[in-house]
């Protein structure tokens, strides 16, 4: 029954969607503004209930003339903000259902997101409890009717035993005192509001809560229209509680539920509102959905590649956004084709989206919609690179670091490894680099050389330049417990899920990034065939040799192939030349192979042309390459 009225909904939901994306466009759809234009209403009723409180008179005897006074007598100002004021809190009413309902037929109510829908339904009960008490105060008959009734559904309460509609039903009872707390009840419960309106939306990632300028003057033009062509008036004269009220038109939005006060017991009229409330607070667990997913799934997205978990029926976009990625989105509701990315690999489940937003021609190439799609298993995706803050790959941190050691590797390079204050530790991408802060604004840049999953410490490969701003120190005058200023993590290269062969092109210290991607992709199982080209002058420059030939001994899907270019020892029996040189040797036809180059920028501008005419896709060759002492602007230095 619950399945079959969701999916009902659900295809209203679509085709209003559709109908609204037509007449106003994907960006400016209303239906995916709902919770937004909420908050954008509530500021409205609050800004137009200041101004009315500026010209209300809290004693009784004063109230009603007050609000007379305000609608007549300022009648383009105070009337219309007194009708602005009611409509804009009917169409909070109406939207809040709406907002929900919508989230009852997309199921977008379990899991993580029962938070959000259990205070949800807190906020329904306040902004009745603020809505109700302002049809009291102007005093008029239907003022008098909502507060006696109101106050007889309330006296049934066990406690008060009738005193409560003692202090209403007699007009000696309804003092100055009486009225002031109406006032101060109307005051507290929006602010009350608005704290669980802050609570509701924290554990939704980046919740908006303006909507888009045009719709946000729309919203505003339309409440003025409707408070010119229908003002909201005082019913009936000022309240007289020697007289029963015996007609009012009723506010259906706020006081559809008062004639069943008066036509069911009081008892069963508790029962109906305590009934339905948790009836909607206990949907979150009333029912699991068919084939719901219950456990968390690892998203890797590039470009970067930056590993995120998704909580079971999170979607993709709502993952990235909790993770901190810089994603880009719009409607999150997939109307638009703003957050489209590329399944690189794994399944999706796609989705409710609109047909225009994702065709079948885009799912076919392996194309989904972020905001609406959820990982059926471990997936990898690729958002376009221009689409993206440049620094929101991965959180950029900027810390004081700690050396806790430092080895020789060779003559001329020295592994670094750093601490970060209180345990902390970096999320990077293994080929990523941080950059280090010298005096004067200046900066260096270095690899991670460890793998992303073993970052207690960071792991530095420090090449000596003479005459450099940097590595002569680490030489000479830096020592263990010394603090280095550091920032990162940075760089875009990184291995590309996918299943071709792999080359990895190091020359000297590019090393040191290639290391950290062979490191992170045994830890994470990859089974495509990789072959290491270390390109470097002398033997003693191999300053990791055993650690490559253990990861060839040990993993038959990984090859190791140094190339010495400078005098070679007359033992030395392997490659000789050039690094690119002996690629081109071995592979007369690259295609169907990736690529990744790190090293000097005269062996990228050498090795890419060359390699492209030999077959290499154009797509799948991706370069780090390096000078030394360059500044942190431009590519970094190993």
């Amino acid at each position: 029954m619950i399945r079959a009225l969701q999916r009902l909904l659900r295809w209203l939901f679509m085709q209003a969607e559709a109908v609204f994306n037509r007449a106003f466009g994907d960006r400016l759809n209303p239906l995916y503004y709902l919770g937004a234009i909420v908050f954008y209403l509530f500021w409205i009723v609050a800004f137009t209930g200041l101004y009315l409180y500026v010209f209300f008179d809290t004693a009784v005897s004063g109230a009603y003339a007050s609000v007379e006074a305000l609608t007549h007598q300022q009648r383009f100002v105070g009337g219309i903000m007194r009708s602005v004021h009611r409509y804009a809190s009917d169409g909070m009413v109406v939207l809040m259902f709406v907002h929900m309902l919508r989230y009852f037929a997309f199921d977008r109510l379990r899991g993580f997101r029962w938070f959000a829908w259990v205070t949800g339904v807190g906020l329904i009960w306040l902004v009745y409890v603020s809505g109700v008490g302002g049809y009291m105060l102007p005093w008029d008959r239907l003022g008098q009717f909502v507060t006696v009734a109101s106050f007889e559904w309330l006296d049934w309460l066990p406690g008060f035993g009738g005193s409560l509609i003692r202090n209403v039903i007699y007009p000696e009872n309804v003092n100055d005192r009486f009225f002031s707390l109406l006032v101060f009840m109307h005051i507290g419960a929006p602010l009350l509001t608005l704290l669980l309106m802050w609570v509701h939306i924290q554990r939704v990632p980046k919740a908006s809560t303006q909507p888009p300028r045009p719709i946000a003057i729309g919203v505003l033009g339309m409440l003025v229209l409707m408070s010119l062509w229908q003002p909201v008036l005082s019913q009936g004269g000022p309240a007289d509680l020697t007289v029963a009220v015996a007609q009012v038109a009723l506010d259906w939005f706020y006081l559809g539920f008062f004639p069943l006060i008066y036509a069911l017991p009081l008892s069963q009229s508790w029962a109906l509102a305590i009934g339905v409330t948790l009836l909607l607070a206990l949907l979150p667990w009333l029912r699991l959905r068919r084939g719901a997913r219950s456990q968390e799934m690892h998203i890797e997205v590039h470009p970067g590649p930056r590993r995120i978990t998704a909580m079971p029926g999170e979607t993709i976009l709502e993952a990235g956004l909790r993770a901190g990625l810089a994603l880009p989105y719009e409607c999150r509701n997939g109307g638009c084709q703003v957050c489209v990315c590329n399944v690189l690999q794994g399944e999706v489940d796609h989705g409710m989206y609109q047909p225009e937003a994702l065709t079948d021609a885009m799912r076919a190439s392996g194309k989904t919609l972020m905001c609406c799609a959820t990982a059926l298993n471990e997936v990898a995706i690729e958002v376009e690179v221009e689409s993206i803050d440049p620094g929101g790959v991965a959180p950029v941190m900027q810390r004081e670091a700690r050396i806790e050691s430092m080895r020789p590797l060779s003559e001329d390079v020295m592994q670094l490894m750093l601490s970060l204050p209180g345990g902390e530790r970096m999320d990077f991408g293994a080929g990523q680099y941080i950059n280090i802060l010298l005096e004067g604004g200046q900066a260096r840049a270095y690899s991670f050389a460890n793998a992303p999953h073993d970052n207690a410490l960071i792991e530095l490969h420090v090449k000596l330049f003479p005459g450099g701003l940097f590595s002569p120190r680490v030489f000479t005058s830096l020592k263990v417990g010394d603090t280095l200023s550091i920032e990162g993590p940075f760089g875009r290269f990184t291995l590309r899920p996918g299943d071709r062969p792999i080359l990895l092109v190091a020359t000297s210290t590019g090393f040191a990034p290639i290391k950290s991607i062979v490191e992170d992709a045994f830890h994470r199982g990859v089974r495509r065939p990789m072959r290491l080209y270390w390109g470097v002058r002398r033997i003693a420059d191999l300053y990791m040799r055993e650690e490559c030939e253990r990861w060839q001994r040990e993993h038959d899907n990984f090859t190791f192939i140094p190339v010495l270019s400078r005098e070679p020892a007359p033992e030395w029996t392997g490659r000789k030349g050039h690094v690119d040189t002996a690629i081109l040797a071995d592979f007369p036809d690259l295609r169907g192979h990736e690529v990744y180059i790190c090293g000097s920028v005269q062996l990228v501008s050498n090795a890419v042309p060359a390699f492209l005419a030999q077959g290499l896709d154009e797509g799948s060759c991706f370069t780090d390459a390096f000078t030394p002492g360059q500044s942190a602007s431009g590519p970094h230095t190993p």
